[in-house]
């Protein structure tokens, strides 16, 4: 399980990660990793609170997680395991990310048929491809 500190809970901050994340699609997963939500400007949703029970030093918040395993994944009971799956991947790498950073899982449903091994992998590249930066485009003339 992931600490308490470290889940998202509600929908506004699923949507908030979603829409300001970074996306990455690899395999069967789809990543949405937002970095810098330290602090809260006019409008923004506050979505970090105290990390008692995470370790984490009082002065920074925690990075969070959550996850999204729709029914075209399957039925509840494969659902259910890919989401626990999916949680205990994260919860090994929820370290490695940035302090305040946010980060959403949605499983595609191709996550129902594949081994644990390989949903690692996917896991992995993901979040590798979403920090790292997107290089300018070029203007085509």
């Amino acid at each position: 399980m992931l600490a308490t500190s470290h889940r998202l809970r509600h929908s506004r901050e699923f949507a908030a990660a979603m829409r300001a994340g970074r996306r990455a699609n690899r395999g069967s997963v789809v990543v949405h990793l937002d970095l810098g939500r330290e602090t809260d400007g006019p409008g923004q949703l506050a979505v970090t609170k105290p990390a008692r029970d995470a370790g984490v030093e009082s002065g920074s918040p925690p990075s969070r997680a959550g996850f999204v395993v729709s029914k075209a994944v399957g039925g509840a009971v494969v659902r259910n395991l890919v989401r626990r799956r999916l949680r205990h991947l994260v919860r090994e790498r929820i370290d490695t990310l940035p302090a305040g950073s946010t980060l959403v899982v949605r499983a595609l449903p191709s996550a129902a048929e594949v081994p644990y091994g390989r949903l690692a992998a996917d896991l992995d590249a993901a979040l590798t491809a979403a920090r790292t930066p997107r290089r300018a485009s070029r203007s085509r003339r």
